[in-house]
């Protein structure tokens, strides 16, 4: 089916720009930090719920037919195949320490498959927008194309990860062989690393453990600038789980080497 990917991805910066002006008052203000439960520390903040409610809002008056799939709210079911995937801030805990590595993700799939995405970081301007055919990115006023980079191996490229305590286990082992054979590694930066692989700064991205609204706006950013993400095993990563993204497919096939090793 052709998609009407202009409309769509413009809609998507209406919606960027009604986050970014839910948001942006909060940011190093005081705001109430509430902890959503479990043994690890999971804030949601005023500004997440401002976000996503005008995000929401705007999509049931523009596509009342379109399901909605938020992490702050429960799922709007749609009665067509499209669905907007939001998560109003990835990375709030960097939100609540002050550092702007965090971003709002926004998602258009059909059938389950990602087909736009926007990566909006409102504190340093940034929006990066992704559909499969191309990416862009728009800083203080001027858009350029996005491209990943080449690597030829694994001892030449960057990885990232949020938290290396993501892993344990098997997984903990795997992550540290990829860690190992890798040039640098950087941590802590959410969805920001992935948006630094589609413009070329970093080779890779490992991570475990993300829900579908932490991934499906960034599949088509980084396959848009050129290169993919995938589960460990090679497969489909639009329901999140174990993530792998990757701008060069030499990194790619390296890193799932390692991921999968007996």
């Amino acid at each position: 089916m052709a998609h009407d990917i202009q409309r769509f991805l413009t809609f998507a910066d209406t919606l960027a720009d009604a986050a970014r002006e839910a948001i942006l008052p909060y940011f190093r203000a005081d705001h109430a930090i509430v902890h959503k439960g479990g043994d690890r520390f999971d804030p949601v903040t005023d500004a997440d719920r401002a976000a996503e409610r005008v995000m929401r809002e705007l999509i049931a008056r523009a596509f009342p037919d379109h399901g909605v799939l938020g992490e702050e709210f429960a799922e709007t079911e749609g009665t067509s195949p499209y669905q907007w995937v939001l998560d109003p801030i990835d990375g709030t805990r960097a939100f609540i320490a002050g550092l702007p590595t965090w971003g709002v993700l926004i998602g258009l799939s059909y059938n389950g498959q990602p087909i736009i995405g926007i990566m909006d970081q409102p504190y340093l301007d940034e929006r990066y927008r992704g559909w499969n055919a191309g990416a862009n990115v728009t800083t203080r006023s001027h858009t350029r194309t996005l491209k990943t980079r080449a690597c030829t191996a694994l001892d030449e490229a960057i990885l990232s990860t949020t938290d290396q305590n993501l892993f344990v286990g098997d997984e903990a082992d795997a992550f540290a062989r990829v860690r190992d054979a890798t040039r640098l590694t950087r941590y802590g930066f959410d969805c920001y690393a992935y948006a630094m692989v589609a413009a070329g700064h970093i080779d890779c991205v490992v991570e475990s453990g993300l829900k579908t609204f932490d991934i499906q706006a960034l599949i088509p950013i980084v396959t848009g600038a050129g290169g993919g993400v995938c589960a460990w095993n090679g497969g489909n990563a639009a329901q999140g789980g174990q993530v792998l993204a990757w701008g060069d497919k030499r990194v790619r096939d390296a890193v799932s080497a390692k991921l999968t090793k007996a």
